[in-house]
């Protein structure tokens, strides 16, 4: 069964980069994107299923990745989805944080290999 992965970076580099890694000719993912925190939060209140996993940025302009994280875990709906912060956001207060709000912390630049494998960790582990 094909995973989605909901891509939230306002960079469209980021998103195309993830894109390509992950939709690969095995059809294991589908990558959908959204470019802020508002319209992620908009995405996942009209989206059916649910994204599988949330690729998270931390700094874009308006709402940042640690408010629309906090959003999602508040959502009854929305909580059990998966986040993984993507960020350049590499110092240690934020990574710290960052793995107690979320599944995965990757800094950017991102090693492909490293985000494929989390994703995949992930996703195979059970879900509520």
């Amino acid at each position: 069964m094909v995973k989605t992965i909901l891509v939230v970076d306002d960079y469209i580099d980021i998103v195309v980069s993830v894109k390509q890694v992950l939709e690969d000719p095995t059809g294991e993912f589908r990558v959908i994107a959204a470019d802020s925190g508002e319209k992620c939060l908009q995405l996942l209140e009209q989206t059916t299923p649910l994204p599988d996993l949330i690729l998270l940025d931390i700094m874009m302009p308006g709402m940042s990745g640690w408010d629309v994280a906090a959003r999602i875990k508040q959502n009854d709906r929305w909580r059990n989805v998966p986040i993984v912060f993507l960020t350049a956001k590499g110092d240690e207060m934020s990574i710290g944080i960052g793995h107690l709000a979320s599944e995965d912390y990757i800094v950017k630049p991102f090693d492909i290999i490293k985000l494929k494998e989390s994703v995949k960790r992930i996703l195979q582990q059970p879900r509520l």
